[in-house]
This record gives C-alpha cells, structure tokens and sequence, in this order.
C-alpha cells in the first residue's frame, strides 16, 4: 500500500493485478493505513494507493478527471454535489468527527475552553472556512459565541495541527482523531461546545473507475465491522 502526498497515480489493472487510487480526506492518514493495508492482505495483487488532501481539493481533482477509483470525503455536502453531478456512486456515511483544541505539551499558554482561543494574546490556527474543519470550527463559534482571531487558516487540519506540534501556535483546532493520532506529540483539551458541529464522513466509487467493483469492495470493507472497528480505534465515531 502505498500513501500518496497530492494526486493519486492512474489506476490500472491486468487479470487479478489492479492499482487502486483512493482520495481521501486529511484526517484519515492514520485510520485509512491499516485498512488500506487489509484491503490488500484480503484481495493479493491488489495494490492500494491513497492521496490524502483536504475535502474541497480532492473533490475539486474529481471534478477535473483526475484518475481516482474511491473518494473518502470530511464533507458531505461536497460529496453530495458530487453524486448531482454523477460524478461519484451512492455515497454512503462511514464515520464521524468531533473538534478538540490541540495545544503544545504541557499546555503552556494555560487554554481550558474555546472561549481562552479568542485572547488575542494567543497564537490560534484554524482551518480555513472552506474546508469541512473550518466550517466546524465556524459553528462551534456560533454556538460558544466566541469569535477568534486566528494567525493562520490553513488548507487542510494536518496543517494546523502541524503547526502546533512545531510549536508555531499556542493552540489549534482540530479533530478529536488527530489529537489520538499526535499521540505525545499534543495535549489535547475537549470542549462542550464541539457536538455544535459532529462531521459526517461519506464514501463512494468515483464513477468512471475501471476497477469499480474492486472500489465498491474497498468502500464495503470500510463499512463493514472490522473497518469500523479500525476506525474507532482511531477516535472516529460511528455514522
């Protein structure tokens, strides 16, 4: 298996040898590995190479023809736009995220609730609004009435939460998935207001693919109890 920066290699196949490219949401990096991984254990010549990317980009690709057998999206409406235009087959929902504030170890700038990210004294990435963390993120704000200053908005919440490990920000928010996926490399801090904004992930065949059967078996081990177990042990919750 094979994990990709940008955009996924053509797909290809000969007799029970096949490349299956995957579009999947940031957030997934970690989750998606070891499913990915038996997918290919499960189905021998099968290699899977997954692209990981922030929702609207990937999406974005899927609309320029870019060659992709699965889209695993943070955003179902992108996707369901997607799905109007036949552009992806049946999307089903697979998971779903929480936000929690990521900050450095040890916490040094003292944060305890969304409300502390609005000092402006703070250094605070975000996702940009575009992005599905940028619209939770949006919401959460709504809710809590609180509105931030960020120094960033960045394109993907691997990127925030980048920035906090490198010790570019004092706090960022992100999912609950990256906090348990940062391991010590984070503190992560839980905040009531974040079930404002539970996202939904969905995932679908990319109509087109030459491999669509085998994509429709990915999307169904996705679903299935043993990929849903890997998911939530990974901090996704269920559909």
């Amino acid at each position: 298996m094979t994990a990709l920066a940008g955009c996924g290699s053509p797909a290809a196949g000969d007799g029970d040898e096949a490349t299956l490219t995957v579009f999947a949401a940031a957030s997934l990096r970690e989750a998606f590995e070891p499913v990915a991984a038996d997918f290919e254990a499960a189905h021998p010549g099968v290699d899977v190479r997954v692209s990981y990317a922030g929702s609207s980009s990937l999406a974005a690709q899927v609309r320029e023809g870019a060659p992709a057998d699965v889209l695993a999206s943070a955003n179902r409406p992108v996707m369901d736009a997607l799905a109007a235009d036949d552009l992806v087959t049946a999307p089903r929902d697979f998971a779903t995220n929480t936000l929690e504030i990521a900050v450095p170890p040890g916490n040094p700038a003292g944060v305890t609730t969304l409300a502390d990210l609005a000092d402006p004294a703070l250094d605070v990435v975000v996702c940009a609004p575009a992005v599905p963390c940028g619209s939770a993120t949006t919401a959460v704000e709504a809710d809590a009435g609180v509105e931030l200053s960020p120094v960033s908005e960045e394109q993907s919440v691997t990127d925030v939460l980048a920035k906090v490990v490198a010790g570019e920000a004092d706090a960022g928010l992100v999912y609950v998935t990256d906090v348990t996926a940062a391991g010590d490399d984070v503190d992560g801090i839980a905040f009531d207001e974040s079930a404002a904004a539970v996202n939904t992930y969905p995932i679908a065949t990319v109509a087109g693919s030459p491999h669509a059967a085998l994509a429709d078996e990915l999307v169904a081990a996705v679903l299935d109890d043993a990929g849903q177990a890997t998911l939530a042990s990974y901090g996704f919750g269920a559909p």
